[in-house]
């Protein structure tokens, strides 16, 4: 494996890493709440009258940011090698996943090992283990 050194942007990984830890504190800080992505847009398609304004207003953020993020800067042009019927199974997939988990890798990875809860280790660890295992197949097994 080598690094490609001309892209390699630690700098931007932290501050972002930062920025996901910080939004997550805060909101547990001061709203009690942990900030699982899947979590919180599944309380807004069974919406409950006392909980659909934080719900919302976090998920209006995250769509937000990157707009504004291009009116300061370009925007990364993301390449996607995949076809819809890909995306469109990865995706039900992943939907499948944290209703199975009990959460996703922002409510695991980020809440629930900052809390130190052993669940959120276990699901962390799986889903670590299966994105090695999906890497290691679709370069060395599937197309290799």
């Amino acid at each position: 494996m080598t690094i490609d050194w001309e892209h390699f942007t630690p700098w931007s990984a932290l501050l972002g890493g930062a920025l996901i830890g910080t939004a997550a504190g805060m909101l547990a800080l001061f709203n009690g709440r942990i900030a699982g992505i899947s979590g919180i847009v599944g309380g807004l398609l069974r919406p409950a009258k006392a909980q659909t304004a934080w719900r919302l207003a976090f998920v209006l953020g995250l769509l937000a940011v990157p707009v504004l993020y291009g009116l300061v800067a370009a925007a990364p042009v993301p390449e996607v090698d995949a076809g819809y019927g890909t995306l469109v199974a990865a995706g039900l997939l992943v939907g499948l996943g944290t209703r199975y988990g009990a959460g996703c890798t922002s409510g695991h990875g980020v809440c629930g090992l900052a809390r130190l809860s052993p669940r959120s280790m276990v699901a962390t660890a799986c889903f670590m283990a299966a994105g090695f295992a999906a890497v290691f197949l679709l370069r060395h097994g599937v197309n290799g």
